[in-house]
Parts: structure tokens; C-alpha cells; sequence
């Protein structure tokens, strides 16, 4: 018996499944093929703020105010603005978009560049924007700055 060649989409598939596998679960579905789980944490409080971002969720957090917005939120919020004929160039950036922020931000205060103040100027911009797109991209690029140019 002859095995049949193994498809490119057979291998696309696999791969997302075990990408996903490792996702973070508090991390919205649709972002979980996007956004991989991060190598490390500084401490485990780091990754208790890091979900907290996503989610609302404080998870014992000392100081910490549970609610929204949250990154989760607003993402959906963002799809919803962008409408169907922006999601598939939206939801890959406005996900890792969400990495980039909440990695920083979850980080202690002392060495953290991004910080809720700068949350609250994100927000504003993406709210701002008639162009859900390029309102990512401009947070993108606020954010980026804020960590010198990574």
C-alpha cells in the first residue's frame, strides 16, 4: 500500500492544534493561534497580572481591580468596529497587539515601561479611530515606542 503524500494543509492544521495546545486559556479563542504563550515570566505574580489584562480576573492580586476593559474585551469590541471585511487583517494584530502591552504592563512597577496611565491613552486611541486598522497600528506603534523601538 502506497501512503499518500502528506498535504501542506494536513501540516498547517497539525501545527495550529499544537500551538494552541499550549495557549494561554484565559486568552480569548480566536487569539490563541496568534498569540503564543510567552517563554517566561519574570515572577509568577507577573503571570497572575498578565492574565488579569486579559481577562479582568485578579486571581488574589494584591491592589488589583477586577473588571474591564480588558484585553479580551477589547478585541471583541475592535472586531465588532471593524466589521467582517477588516477581521482577518484585525484580530492577528489586535492580538498581538495585546501581548506586546500586556507582557510589559503585568511587569513589575519598577522596571515596567507601559503602565495603566498609558492603558488609558490606548484605549482612548482606539477608541478615537475611524480606521479600526490603522487605530491598532498607531496604538502599535505608541506602544513600541514606549519599549524603545523592540
Amino acid at each position: 500500500m502506497r501512503s499518500r503524500p502528506f498535504s501542506t494543509a494536513v501540516l498547517a492544521a497539525a501545527l495550529l492544534a499544537a500551538g494552541s495546545a499550549h495557549a494561554q486559556s484565559y486568552v480569548r479563542p480566536d487569539c490563541q493561534g496568534v498569540v503564543p504563550t510567552p517563554a517566561r515570566y519574570d515572577t509568577p505574580e507577573h503571570e497572575r497580572w498578565y492574565k488579569r489584562f486579559w481577562t479582568g480576573t485578579c486571581d488574589h492580586l494584591t491592589l488589583c481591580v477586577p473588571g474591564g476593559p480588558n484585553w479580551n474585551e477589547i478585541v471583541g469590541k475592535l472586531l465588532v468596529k471593524g466589521g467582517p471585511a477588516e477581521r482577518s487583517a484585525l484580530l492577528p494584530k489586535a492580538c498581538k497587539l495585546g501581548q506586546t502591552i500586556g507582557l510589559e504592563w503585568s511587569r513589575e512597577h519598577n522596571v515596567r515601561k507601559i503602565t495603566t496611565a498609558d492603558l488609558k491613552v490606548f484605549d482612548t486611541m482606539l477608541e478615537a479611530t475611524g480606521d479600526t486598522l490603522r487605530g491598532v497600528d498607531r496604538v502599535d506603534a505608541a506602544a513600541r515606542a514606549k519599549l524603545g523601538g523592540k
